[in-house]
């Protein structure tokens, strides 16, 4: 069976390192299904799930903002933030989720609504994918 490799990496740590068989990444514009052989690409990471299959079953985690990178053998994805379902604070995701809904319904001229629609997209997947444990 062909496989590749792939890692996520945040500012703090090396967070995975697999040989996976395939693997769905949550892009700025939409999923990419990256299977071996995949053409090479550099893209911007958005927010959800990233589930990948391997030797040992199909896993999944949380990734957040930052860049990948596919090249031969290899996907790389360097994430704002990376967590595994049970290590998300689904209290605090919701209150994230709640505050960021509480400033998009603002009529502040202050308020910043393209940051404000991030970060209840960015809260909304932390959720979704803690609610799928």
């Amino acid at each position: 069976m062909s496989s590749f490799d792939l890692e996520v990496a945040t500012p703090e740590k090396l967070v995975l390192r697999r040989t996976v068989t395939s693997a769905q990444i949550p892009a700025e514009s939409g999923y990419i299904g990256v299977l071996p052989g995949h053409a090479p690409l550099i893209g911007r990471l958005g927010a959800g799930e990233l589930s990948f299959e391997s030797e040992q079953g199909g896993e999944r985690l949380f990734v957040g903002g930052g860049f990948l990178q596919v090249l031969p053998g290899r996907a790389v994805l360097l994430a704002d933030i990376a967590e595994f379902p049970n290590e998300i604070n689904v209290e605090q995701a919701q209150r994230d989720l709640d505050a960021a809904q509480a400033l998009e319904r603002s009529h502040d001229p202050n308020t910043d609504f393209t940051a404000a629609v991030r970060a209840a997209r960015f809260a909304q997947a932390r959720l979704d994918v803690a609610a799928r444990k």
